[in-house]
């Protein structure tokens, strides 16, 4: 299986798409702020599923998956921000969280099933 076939790869990729698509309504004076930052953490989501499962080892996989999730938590209390803000009107805000809420599960799955196999 490669790496793209993982859903969670798939559904972290579309969180990126979303991510950018948010931080570009953003005022300019946001441009290297909090635009920029959401859009690293965004990133950082599927690009460590990538990079971990090219790792062919389950222990790299499994950390990276906790980079993930890590990266994963920056983007939440970014996007709670960019509404408290202001930046981001509640409902989008909503789904995003609905949206890393699955991903969270998903990464949190994938590396229970890693460490019991």
């Amino acid at each position: 299986m490669r790496y793209r076939d993982l859903i969670v790869w798939q559904k972290a990729m579309d969180l990126v798409i979303a991510t950018y698509r948010l931080s570009q309504t953003f005022p300019a004076s946001e441009k290297f702020g909090l635009a920029a930052q959401m859009q690293r953490a965004a990133v950082s989501i599927p690009s460590n599923i990538a990079e971990g499962h090219a790792r062919k080892s389950t222990g790299a996989f499994t950390n990276h998956l906790s980079i993930a999730a890590g990266s994963l938590a920056e983007l939440e209390t970014q996007i709670t921000l960019a509404h408290r803000l202001d930046l981001c009107p509640q409902e989008l805000a909503e789904s995003l969280l609905t949206r890393t809420d699955e991903i969270g599960r998903m990464l949190n799955g994938l590396k229970a099933s890693l460490t019991n196999s």
